[in-house]
């Protein structure tokens, strides 16, 4: 062959022997046309290649072919690299193009550094920095296995540029990287190196945290060298900012082996923040701002703040102050100056005194529910000014928010299209009690008169301008709301499609379908436990346009109602909506998507009214809908996700009431029910009480295989057989929830062995062969648990079990232990516990003070909800340690022994800043009663809720304890706070 073209054989390197029969020759003329994957085993290839193309592109072969090395006289050069990566190679050297991907990113750059080609080097770096920079397009091609193995390819090579541009777009994309499944093999150097990243973005403190433990998790078995390993975790472990994670995520993270000391350190720091007349002169005495300041970058799209006690609107303020501002002493006074002010509640500061602040404008969402400490007006002006395109707002448990606020919001956040301002909604709205006397009255002074509402003449000039962004808007719980106001929302927001008015009791019906009619874009009403009746009904299937009857209306059907629009539409517990006007806006939905009418008035003759397919949630619970009622529905709509009919006793006919002929054909609906269900593959969620049985569970076959919640009520009959073989049945369950079923240890350990999603298990009123062996299985995952009356046997010893295996409980529900006992009852168990030291990480000598509390605030200190009920003696000595768990938001405590002190409810809401919801009995009182907090020693309750009883003999217990004095109710007198004022009601049941 002349001197103009070159023989190439390629092999692959771990090719040992040349066999001329598997080698393909080609030449660069072909090269472009080739096939790859026509053969994908190649293994070696021979290319006529032009040498000087070879030389005038590829250092490599200048030197090779220039005459100094023997290879330039060969007959054919050999190398020995990936033959399809050296293909590629030559496609590029030869003007072809190559598509340079996540997968082949390493072998062309490695390629291309070899063989001395800088312009594939070149090539390859600037897709790199096009694909991981924040508007590449090549952004959403990257994977994270990809990525780790660029960055580890560029280590080995030290290539310091293509290192930080892998580091860098992980750290801006943090959330996105620990939420991929190969998070795990991430190797420490690049995790640490993220989390130092100037530009590390997370939406919480609390989702840094998570990440590590669970990086820390998954490699600590891997890691040959535990102490070099235990040190790198420690490093990272450094740099989470523990004063600002949420206060109940900090406490429990007190039994976490390798994070308690910086836990500990976090609720130090957050209850210094909350004794602290100012952060100011503590944050700059130390010259610390880090551990105070929230990560903000110009990236951020989400900030979750939710459940930081210690969140002040100081702190929001030093996140959008320049670090470079603290170097100016004039600077740093005025900082001071306005940051003392901020300390007196007072948001009217002078933003020119303050400098040069932050912008961020990619923030989107802001969620800082659940933030007592917080200024809210104060906290809107700082959104208003760093985050322009703020498009939702969470903003929960803010008691103190009045609606014409919303007013404000809406001009200093001009994009907002979500907020939501939800609030503990109050145990009055139930429909299953009985009120006997409120002061003040839920009724508002001045009713509103619907005819009086079609002009907005007599609102406010103020009030007149009007915001067509906010479409969303949730106001749930909000009993200080009244008909003015919301009228006012009507026409200031006329473009709401989805609003949330749940539990709140004092809007009437007439105003209710005021709103309704003037947004006309409205899709989605979730108005339960409100006065929701028949004004609201004929509004939705009202036209809301004037159009003659002759248009638009086929069968009685309103083609142009709002109620032809809804997509959501809930109205559990509203008892005024009469059939036939239940029948009349059923025949109107036919584009619901989800719906509740649970505890309403629902007869067949509405369920069977409604004509639509689209639906995927309904709950009809607590009505009188048959079975071929709900057949009928669960046949039209295949899409169903969430079925809900529990206390539906209509569902399952008793034959003493009907002949045999109903009765078979209500077996046949039921049937029919679970067979459609059954051809379903998206059924995530059932609850369901009578008519449910374990042939149910087999007829749903496959779809059982993709529940993640699923409630058992009563009426329902797995049999223990059935029960047992639900851990296989429905093996991604996230919620169990079982009434009067039959149970056994065999049942609760396949649980602990399959379930790994479970986060809620409640046995409530389950009878079987149950033991303390049932409190041996591992279940790390349970997130909530509730024990109701089906442990009677549980001692404290039995309860370091339970704090052993279910570590990360954040709600605890007892009811019926009553073996549990104070501290004075302790030293007699002395030789159980014995047994327990080397389950329990607690000095032996400890040992004779532990008591039920103890073990509840040592073994769970995260605590958010707490439930004790007929628990033995455990508050015959008071309430002490329990206070412990300081981050708890609700308190049920009844019948556990009259030692509790008469100012428990104040010293628990002062002690226990995230405190709402409190429920205690009378008969538990030390002294016979409790005092009541006033408007201004409530700090954050919301409700609190005294019953009073009295004993009666009964012999009738579910585990034949033996015969006690059961309490039987007298009454309940609950206090709920709102923005405006306090209400007192008493009603007949215990709630």
């Amino acid at each position: 062959m002349g001197d103009e073209f070159v023989i190439l054989r390629c092999v692959e390197a771990e090719q040992s022997e040349l066999d001329e029969a598997e080698v393909i020759n080609i030449s660069t003329a072909e090269i472009q046309h080739f096939d790859f994957t026509s053969l994908p085993h190649l293994q070696q290839v021979k290319i006529i290649a032009d040498q000087a193309r070879l030389m005038q592109h590829s250092s490599y072969f200048r030197g090779l072919l220039s005459g100094k090395f023997s290879e330039s006289s060969c007959d054919e050069i050999l190398i020995y690299w990936n033959v399809e990566s050296f293909l590629n190679v030559l496609r590029y050297i030869f003007g072809c193009s190559v598509d340079i991907t996540p997968h082949n990113f390493v072998l062309l750059h490695e390629a291309g550094l070899f063989f001395g080609i800088e312009t594939l080097l070149d090539k390859c770096q600037i897709w790199l920095v096009d694909a991981t920079s924040s508007s590449g397009v090549q952004t959403r091609l990257l994977d994270l296995t990809s990525l780790i193995g660029i960055w580890s390819y560029s280590i080995e090579h030290a290539n310091e540029v293509i290192s930080q541009l892998c580091t860098s777009y992980l750290a801006r994309n943090f959330m996105w990287m620990i939420s991929c499944d190969s998070f795990a093999d991430t190797p420490h150097k690049l995790l640490y190196s993220c989390i130092r990243h100037s530009d590390l973005t997370i939406e919480s403190e609390k989702a840094l945290c998570d990440s590590i433990l669970g990086w820390v998790a998954a490699n600590n078995k891997q890691s040959k060298d535990l102490s070099c390993f235990e040190n790198g975790a420690t490093d990272m472990l450094k740099e989470i900012r523990s004063s600002i994670l949420p206060l109940w995520y900090a406490a429990g993270k007190r039994r976490c082996c390798l994070f308690s000391h910086y836990a500990e350190k976090g609720i130090q720091s957050i209850l210094s923040v909350l004794r602290l007349p100012s952060i100011s002169n503590d944050a700059f005495r130390d010259d610390d701002l880090s551990r105070l300041k929230i990560r903000l970058t110009q990236y951020t799209e989400k900030v979750d703040l939710a459940n930081c006690l210690q969140l002040k609107a100081e702190l929001l303020l030093l996140a959008i102050i320049p670090s470079a501002s603290f170097s100016d002493p004039i600077l740093t006074k005025r900082i001071n100056q306005c940051l003392d002010r901020l300390s007196l509640n007072k948001s009217d500061i002078s933003w020119k005194l303050l400098g040069k602040t932050l912008t961020f404008e990619s923030v989107q969402e802001v969620d800082i529910s659940n933030c007592p400490l917080l200024h809210l007006e104060a906290a809107i002006e700082y959104f208003g000014k760093s985050f322009p395109s703020l498009r939702s707002l969470k903003a929960a448990y803010f008691l103190n928010f009045r609606t014409e606020k919303l007013h404000q919001l809406a001009l200093k956040c001009p994009l907002l299209r979500e907020v939501d301002l939800t609030v503990d909604v109050s145990p009055v709205t139930s429909t299953q009690v009985t009120i006997v006397s409120t002061s003040p009255s839920f009724t508002p002074a001045n009713p509103i008169n619907p005819a009086a509402c079609e002009s907005d003449s007599s609102m406010p000039f103020l009030y007149k301008v009007r915001f067509s962004n906010l479409t969303k808007l949730t106001l749930e719980g909000r009993t200080d709301i009244i008909d003015s106001d919301l009228l006012s929302i009507s026409d200031i927001f006329p473009s709401l499609s989805y609003l949330n008015i749940r539990g709140c009791v004092t809007i009437t019906d007439a105003a209710l379908s005021v709103m309704i009619a003037k947004c006309m874009k409205l899709n989605s009403l979730l108005a339960c436990y409100t006065s929701f009746a028949q004004s609201s009904v004929q509004s939705l299937c009202s036209s809301p346009y004037n159009i003659s009857k002759n248009m638009g209306q086929e069968s009685g059907r309103n083609f142009y109602s709002l109620a032809n629009k809804l997509q959501i539409l809930h109205i559990r517990g509203c008892k005024g909506v009469k059939e036939a006007s239940l029948c009349q806006l059923m025949s109107q939905t036919n584009d619901l998507k989800s719906l509740c009418l649970r505890d309403t008035k629902l007869v067949d003759s509405a369920i069977l009214c409604f004509p639509g397919s689209l639906l995927e949630e309904l709950d009809a619970s607590g009505t009188d809908v048959s079975c071929a009622a709900l057949a009928h529905i669960v046949k039209n709509n295949p899409g169903l996700k969430s079925l809900a009919a529990r206390d539906c006793k209509h569902l399952l006919c008793d034959e003493s009431e009907s002949d045999g002929r109903e009765s078979c054909t209500s077996l046949s609906n039921l049937k029919g029910i679970y067979s459609e269900l059954g051809k379903s593959t998206k059924l995530e969620e059932l609850a369901l009480g009578w008519g449910l049985s374990f042939s149910s569970m087999v007829t749903l076959g496959a779809a059982a295989g993709t529940l993640k919640s699923l409630i058992v009520g009563l009426g329902g009959s797995l049999g223990q057989n059935g029960v047992e073989m639900l851990p296989s049945i429905c093996p991604l369950l996230e919620t169990l929830i079982l009434y009067f079923q039959a149970i056994s240890d065999s049942f609760i350990r396949e649980v602990g062995k399959t379930m790994k999603q479970l986060r809620v298990l409640a046995l409530c009123y389950c009878f079987g062969d149950i033991s303390s062996l049932s409190l041996r299985f591992n279940m790390p995952g349970l997130k909530i648990l509730k024990l109701e009356r089906v442990t009677a046997w549980m001692t404290n010893a039995d309860l370091v079990i339970l704090t052993q295996n279910c570590k990360n409980l954040v709600e605890l529900s007892l009811l019926g232990c009553r073996l549990l006992t104070s501290a004075q009852r302790v030293e007699s168990e002395m030789r159980g516990w014995m047994l327990l030291v080397s389950l329990f990480p607690i000095n032996i000598d400890l040992f004779c003070s532990l008591e039920a509390q103890d073990i509840i605030s040592s073994g769970w200190p995260g605590l958010v909800s707490i439930h004790l009920e007929d628990c033995g003696q455990i508050t015959a000595d008071g309430i002490s340690s329990l206070s412990e768990c300081v981050a708890l938001e609700d308190i049920l405590i009844r019948h556990n022994g009259s030692g509790i002190q008469r100012n428990f409810i104040i010293q628990a809401a002062s002690k226990m800043s995230m405190l709402r919801r409190i429920s205690l009995d009378t008969c538990d009182a030390r002294d016979g009663d409790f005092d009541l907090p006033s408007f201004v020693d409530r700090y954050s309750l919301s409700f609190v809720t005294i019953s009073r009883c009295k004993l009666k003999k009964s012999t009738l217990d579910i585990h034949n304890v033996g015969a006690h004095k059961a309490p039987m109710q007298h009454e309940s007198l609950i206090l709920a706070w709102d923005s405006r004022k306090l209400t007192r009601t008493v009603v007949k049941e215990r709630l």
